[in-house]
C-alpha cells in the first residue's frame, strides 16, 4: 500500500516576505484539495518528495529557512520555465 499523498503550498510576495512562506500543507484528502486548488488557480505544481519532507516540518505561515533557499529556488526556476514554454 502506498503512503498517503502529501502536499505543501508556498507563496512568495517580494514586498512582504524575505523568502517563500508555507501557506498550506496536508496529507491525504487535504493534500488532494491543495492540488485541486492549485490546478483551479492555474498554479504550477512540482513533485519533489525530499523537499515536501523538509517543508512539512515547518509550521503554516512560516518563512522557509535559509537552508532550503537553494532547493526552493531550483523548483521556482523549473516552474517558471514551464510557464514560459
Amino acid at each position: 500500500m502506498m503512503p498517503p499523498k502529501r502536499a505543501v503550498a508556498l507563496r512568495y510576495e517580494r514586498h512582504r516576505d524575505a523568502a517563500p512562506r508555507v501557506v498550506a500543507k496536508g496529507v491525504g484528502e487535504v493534500a488532494e484539495a491543495i492540488l485541486r486548488q492549485a490546478e483551479a488557480g492555474n498554479v504550477a505544481v512540482h513533485e519533489n518528495e525530499s523537499l515536501v519532507n523538509a517543508l512539512f516540518q515547518l509550521e503554516t505561515d512560516q518563512v522557509i529557512p535559509q537552508e532550503l533557499y537553494a532547493v526552493v529556488a531550483e523548483v521556482l526556476a523549473i516552474v517558471y520555465r514551464r510557464q514560459t514554454e
